[in-house]
């Protein structure tokens, strides 16, 4: 009876978030994403406690991370996962609650940088971050 897809609202257990976040990680890994980076956002957000920010090497991809990834996290009891951006595939948004996946094609990705935008927010890597 209880949402499994519960986001910031349903407060997640600590335990329930954790294992979303090591399974998208070992999946963009297993599906042979590059570049993959977390960047924590508890406590400095209330969208969501991790972003993950990953490329693929080509649309086609992007894609099949994505639909793979959205169905580990459904089979694996968290919920459905909201996904934006799948006919283009340039750059694909997965919303898993407490876990925000962003799938760039690797032009897409170094042209709107979210690595340091929300490096100087949670201050993670500000100083590497800077050009």
């Amino acid at each position: 009876m209880a949402a499994a897809h519960t986001g910031k609202a349903g407060m997640a257990s600590d335990s329930s978030v954790d294992a979303l976040h090591d399974l998208v990680m070992r999946q963009l890994d297993d599906d042979q994403a590059q570049e993959i980076v977390s960047i924590p956002l508890e406590g400095k957000s209330s969208v969501a406690d991790h972003m993950v920010i990953a490329s693929g090497r080509s649309t086609r991809q992007v894609a099949a991370i994505a639909n793979k990834l959205a169905e580990k996290v459904k089979r694996a009891g968290h919920g459905p996962v909201r996904i934006e951006g799948l006919p283009a595939a340039d750059w694909v948004l997965l919303d898993a609650g407490d876990v925000i996946v962003h799938l760039f094609r690797p032009e897409v990705r170094s042209f709107y940088n979210l690595e340091r935008m929300w490096s100087f927010e949670t201050g993670e890597n500000a100083a590497s971050g800077r050009a």
